[in-house]
């Protein structure tokens, strides 16, 4: 009797030293916010756009693998617009051919969070990918707007790849915009005019960005590059993305 009692209190033990492992291992997780577009119209053309795979992928894969806990959020909630281009054959990588096989995050996708319903408390950073839609939504979104400035003060990593920066065209911190004086990069005019759209979109980045007081930078096009400066982390285009990643999970590490 007195040996399966004390079997019973091991095993008690080993299960509550079992969960406080699991309960540490949760409160030390690090975890990051994702803030995808919910537009599909490329301006009047009738053609699609969304967020692009690459921009999604590549940064989700390299911070899940490193045990970051990920979030999905956008301003409508639900399934967010994928730019049917990025699907193409020629666009594919290892973590794209990763992100069409991937049915727990396909589904996933179908149920991102509404913005509005996203407090920056619960998160370590934020990372914003690109495509074109961000250039009509997340540039305008109050919530996003109000979310950026958030994070950013309270000393948390603000990342974006590509056309996401737009998302940073309206951010004021004390009422000065968040991007004056700092370095940084986004998809360049000549890309712009590269894919056929620069008479399409409502603005140039690079433009838009010089506008606001930024000291904005660039390599030659379609080049992996990514700026940072403090908390603020940008990539130049597609294959900028796990650059970009890297840099954010570096910063995360150090906290």
């Amino acid at each position: 009797m007195k040996q399966l009692i004390l079997l019973g209190l091991m095993a008690v033990a080993v299960g509550c030293k079992t969960k406080n492992i699991e309960q540490e291992k949760n409160n030390t997780m690090k975890k990051v916010l994702f803030v995808v577009t919910s537009h599909d119209q490329l301006g009047n053309t009738g053609a699609k756009t969304g967020f692009w795979t690459e921009e999604f992928a590549a940064p989700y894969y390299a911070l899940i693998d490193q045990g970051v806990e990920v979030t999905i959020a956008s301003p409508l909630g639900g399934q967010p617009p994928i730019d049917p281009k990025s699907a193409d054959p020629s666009s594919a990588t290892e973590d794209t051919k990763r992100f069409d096989n991937d049915k727990d995050l396909l589904e996933k996708l179908k149920h991102t969070h509404k913005l509005a319903d996203i407090n920056q408390a619960d998160y370590d950073a934020v990372f914003y990918p690109g495509g074109h839609g961000p250039l009509w939504d997340l540039a305008e979104d109050e919530k996003s707007i109000a979310l950026i400035a958030d994070f950013y003060k309270n000393n948390k990593p603000i990342s974006f790849v590509c056309h996401a920066p737009a998302a940073l065209k309206n951010v004021k911190i004390d009422g000065e915009f968040l991007v004056k004086g700092k370095k940084l990069t986004g998809f360049t005019n000549e890309e712009e005019e590269a894919v056929g759209l620069a008479n399409i979109v409502p603005f140039l980045l690079e433009n838009e960005l010089q506008k606001n007081g930024a000291t904005y930078s660039k390599s030659e096009n379609w080049q992996e590059y990514a700026v940072e400066d403090g908390l603020l982390i940008t990539g130049q285009n597609p294959a900028s993305s796990k650059l970009v990643a890297k840099k954010l999970l570096d910063q995360l590490n150090k906290k």
